[in-house]
């Protein structure tokens, strides 16, 4: 794939308590902000929330099949939470490129994402390196 700086690309999900729950199985994640409504409730969130990972793994599948695409990987990742996400929030991941290495697959990304409420709940940057395939002659 031929990278420009300003190429966009952005991917949505609905986080469920099924999520949440996977998530923790895979993970050993069952903080109980995750999972204890009471808990949560006396928290400055008041409710449940989801796990970052969750969150996250959003700009994961960005990256990994949309842009670059795939055979692409992070090398490295700078970003903070702004607010949290909440059990039933959709949420949309967008990277920007911000540069492309003149001579090697590298790239910088502007990443964000938002709830369906307009509100910002990560941001920050990324690294990425895309892998030609082994018969890709480019």
């Amino acid at each position: 794939m031929n990278l420009v700086v300003g190429q966009k690309a952005r991917r949505s999900h609905t986080l469920t308590a099924e999520h949440v729950q996977t998530y923790a199985a895979l993970t050993g994640d069952y903080n109980p902000l995750h999972f204890d409504a009471a808990f949560a409730h006396r928290t400055k969130f008041g409710r449940l929330v989801v796990q970052g990972g969750l969150t996250t793994g959003l700009l994961h599948a960005l990256v990994a099949m949309d842009l670059p695409g795939p055979g692409t990987v992070f090398l490295s990742q700078n970003w903070k939470f702004t607010a949290p996400v909440y059990l039933g929030d959709t949420i949309t991941a967008e990277a920007e490129v911000v540069s492309v290495h003149p001579t090697k697959p590298v790239c910088q990304l502007r990443v964000v994402i938002k709830r369906e409420d307009g509100e910002m709940v990560l941001e920050g940057e990324a690294w990425c390196y895309t892998l030609a395939a082994k018969d890709d002659p480019s």
